[in-house]
């Protein structure tokens, strides 16, 4: 990233911290206040030195017991101060940016999410936002507390003797090179660290999902060596940052104490000390020796500085993405569900070649419009462009003769019930389930009511906690069959104008579909209907059947009137009874 880039990043870090300025004053006071205690008691060394060495008062050092114990209850305080509340400042930042992050994922428009992995995601709230924690904590703890030592006893040192404390502004320039060298590098490894993470959690997110279909294929030694290879490269890139920071801290103690040598070895030369007393000497010397020890902490604590700020600039990146677009005012009542799809064009965000046309369709209220074609063909598609998670590229979809993009999206959405394959359950209770983003406060008696329409109680009746059972992650403890029936009554509850069925019993058993489709059946009373089929046994009574083929309509019409045109639908149909064989 370019050097602005990480400048931006840090000003827009420093705006979270506005509303937590009294905080951040008290916990910068601290660090002065630890750094003024250091430089004070190598200031005391001086008067301990000339007084209790040199001219033999033992009274100094009979105060000097209370006098460092009373210093070190100061600086431990001090210490306390600054880390409970900058710490407290930096939990309170990562909060509000996780925050931001989750708000901004559900967001995002589905097209965002279909070129993004869920690991990279999640890496980002949980790996990247823990980077931030430690640059606004840590790093600045260190950043700005042993940048206060630093300056306060070159400050020491150049009001004893400039003379002396000019060599070590000597070595200045070597280390500014230094550690300018090493900032860049941080920062391009820090980038690299960031994408390995994504992997490895992207990498385990993938395996965790697919669990049983690496078991059951013996895809075992494949995932492992995929994981190995991931972990490799993120452990190698944590070594370079490693082996990076060591050889830079070395390297600047190494010359610092070329400073040191050279101040030690000026008191061989005749005059020198002539100009200094010997507690100055000392005192400056020590000062030196104290400079090493925060020297090395702000060049080891760079790496983490840098690191966070390309964690900043990775969370700030997925922050500024632009969120799904609602321009849409209309929230009109008393949908009857009438569907018209005309001239619509539309291409994929990933994909050049677009899927649909000049589409045409017309869906009349109340009717029953079955879709069917092969795999691709754009089926699916279609449910998708109805309640607009993907945008066309032009031409109109209206319901009731308003076009989609004028209303309020909420309310649009609110006009579907979708019941699919996959179907998705969080791991909450079933009731939970079933009234998830319900408004409004659902009776125990109209949640009966729709499990026992979407014949739910048959199993539900034998669960120890009954509607209250919990399902298990994305309904891990529920049948393909029952995950189905839970989403039909999720939908029976929403009680939407338009239903779109999108295979739902394509993954169940004969004996599960005959039972989901006596559900699907009470469901599709009284509006409109779009299936999306693979079983043609389950839309014979359908009043529109739609063959699809390439984002075409190659032919339309009822169940009788596609079988007597022997056209693309009746082979479908044939092949899949085989009645043409």
């Amino acid at each position: 990233m370019p050097q602005t880039d990480y400048k931006q990043a840090f000003h827009r870090l420093l705006g979270y911290t506005k509303q937590y300025k009294p905080a951040l004053v008290a916990a910068i006071l601290g660090m002065i206040g630890y750094a003024s205690i250091d430089v004070t008691f190598i200031a005391m060394i001086e008067p301990f030195v000339e007084e209790g060495l040199i001219n033999g008062n033992t009274d100094i050092f009979r105060m000097a017991p209370v006098v460092i114990i009373s210093i070190f209850v100061i600086r431990g305080f001090c210490n306390f101060l600054t880390t409970y509340f900058l710490n407290w400042v930096g939990t309170n930042i990562v909060l509000t940016l996780r925050q931001q992050l989750f708000e901004r994922f559900i967001g995002l428009p589905v097209s965002y999410h279909d070129q993004t992995s869920a690991g990279t995601l999640i890496s980002k709230i949980t790996f990247d936002t823990e980077q931030i924690q430690l640059a606004s904590s840590k790093a600045m703890i260190v950043l700005i507390r042993e940048g206060a030592i630093v300056c306060g006893l070159l400050g020491y040192m150049f009001y004893k003797s400039w003379k002396l404390s000019l060599i070590f502004l000597i070595i200045t320039p070597f280390i500014a090179f230094v550690v300018s060298y090493v900032t860049k590098r941080f920062r391009k490894i820090s980038q690299s660290i960031q994408s390995s993470m994504g992997d490895v959690t992207e990498c385990t997110e993938q395996t965790i999902r697919g669990h049983k279909v690496i078991l059951g294929f013996g895809g075992q030694d494949i995932e492992n060596a995929r994981f190995a290879q991931i972990n490799n490269t993120n452990r190698q890139q944590k070594m370079k940052m490693e082996s990076t920071r060591a050889i830079s801290v070395s390297v600047i103690q190494i010359i610092a104490s070329f400073a040191l040598a050279t101040v030690i070895y000026l008191a061989s030369v005749p005059g020198i000390l002539d100009t200094i007393s010997p507690g100055a000497f000392v005192s400056i010397v020590m000062a030196m020796m104290m400079l090493l020890r925060p020297i090395k902490q702000l060049t080891t604590v760079n790496s983490e500085f840098q690191r966070g700020m390309a964690a900043c600039i990775s969370v700030f990146n997925i922050i500024d993405q632009k969120v799904e677009q609602d321009e849409g005012t209309l929230k009109p009542k008393d949908i009857k569900g009438e569907v018209i799809l005309k001239d619509v064009c539309f291409t994929y965000p990933t994909k050049e070649e677009p899927i649909f046309n000049n589409l045409d369709l017309t869906i009349g209220a109340g009717q029953t419009v079955a879709f069917v074609g092969q795999s691709g063909s754009g089926k699916s598609t279609i449910s998708n462009l109805l309640p607009r998670f993907y945008n066309i590229d032009s031409g109109s979809i209206t319901i009731d003769g308003i076009d989609t993009r004028e209303f309020d999206l909420k309310t649009l959405r609110k006009q579907f019930a979708v019941v699919t394959q996959q179907v998705i359950l969080f791991n909450d209770t079933i009731a939970n389930n079933i009234t998830y983003g319900y408004e409004g406060e659902v009776s125990q008696q109209r949640l009966e009511e729709v499990a026992k329409q979407s014949h739910m109680m048959e199993f539900v009746d034998g669960l120890p906690e009954g509607l209250n059972t919990l399902v298990g992650e994305n309904g891990a403890m529920m049948s393909g069959g029952q995950r189905q029936r839970i989403a039909i009554a999720r939908a029976l509850l929403r009680d939407a104008p338009i239903l779109i069925l999108d295979e739902a019993t394509s993954a169940l058993d004969t004996k599960s579909e005959k039972s989901i489709q006596s559900a699907l059946d009470e469901l599709q009373k009284n509006r409109t209907c779009i299936v999306i089929a693979h079983r043609l046994s389950t839309i014979e009574n359908a009043d529109k059947i739609v063959v699809i083929e390439a984002g075409k309509i190659v032919e339309q019409g009822t169940h009788q009137e596609l079988l007597a045109n022997k056209g693309p639908y009746d082979l479908l149909y044939q092949m899949q009874f085989g009645a043409g064989e």
